[in-house]
């Protein structure tokens, strides 16, 4: 197996070097494991979860594997978990309140949180220009990574493994204010990114109105600048507005991650 070829040339390398690489070539898996709080069966697992697509022009290993593909699986085994877990802790909220909730639990800015709290990028294997964004593109890095854990937690040993696994890691950010599924002021988050931007005050235009006067729906599209930047819908302008809002501040925020990651 091609993995298991590379976890034994990663550890040889390490021993055989004489000095310490400019690129980490090793990863301490009981280190790990005690970070997880989980016993790990296959590291091989583990080491390509870890393993930025970056990493791969350091290696000559040709059947050596990025974590994509298992970030792919650890996005669809989060949002069941956290979707079920929301089902279960708020039984009184609805189905638009269920979304917002799990939306602020499995976005970028809560992969990254989560996986800052495990210190995971101690345990990154990345070449050198992507170790030196740390602060720049390494959000995205990261969140990719801890969804790819997950994946790897799911395959090495089961649902409820990885149920415990994330369950913890949310329960962990909340308590310590890393996360919250509280609202946010989305309208006041945009309006300080476009002043600093040079954009000037954000601009809000009604698309759509529909539903009699007692039960009315609103589209509404914000821009940033000249461009069309977020689309939100709410039973009133207000809503609309921070819905809006809130999807600009997210795509706004992907865009800067994807630029900075572009630049390794």
């Amino acid at each position: 197996m091609g993995v298991q070829r590379l976890l034994r040339g990663l550890l040889k390398r390490t021993k055989d070097s004489g000095s310490p690489p400019s690129v980490k070539h090793q990863i301490d898996l009981r280190k790990l494991g005690r970070a997880l709080e989980y016993s790990i069966q296959n590291p091989q697992l583990f080491l390509q979860a870890l393993l930025h697509r970056s990493y791969l022009e350091t290696l000559d290993e040709d059947s050596a594997e990025s974590n994509e593909r298992l970030e792919f699986l650890g996005d669809s085994v989060l949002n069941l978990i956290v979707s079920e877990y929301v089902y279960h802790r708020y039984p009184e909220a609805e189905e638009g309140e269920l979304t917002k909730i799990r939306s602020r639990l499995v976005n970028r800015k809560a992969l990254t949180a989560y996986a800052r709290q495990l210190n995971l990028w101690d345990f990154m294997l990345v070449s050198s220009s992507a170790a030196q964004s740390v602060g720049r593109g390494s959000d995205t890095i990261l969140a990719d990574a801890f969804e790819a854990l997950i994946a790897a937690v799911y395959l090495d040993g089961d649902y409820e493994a990885v149920r415990r696994f994330i369950q913890h890691q949310i329960e962990e950010a909340l308590q310590t204010g890393l996360i919250t599924t509280e609202d946010e002021n989305f309208k006041s988050r945009l309006l300080e990114y476009a002043q600093a931007n040079g954009f000037g005050v954000p601009r809000y235009v009604v698309l759509t109105e529909h539903g009699p006067d007692h039960d009315r729906t609103f589209t509404v599209e914000v821009y940033v600048g000249n461009r069309a930047s977020g689309t939100g819908v709410g039973k009133n302008k207000k809503d609309a507005e921070q819905a809006a809002a809130e999807q600009a501040v997210e795509m706004l925020g992907a865009a800067h991650e994807v630029n900075a990651s572009r630049q390794l």
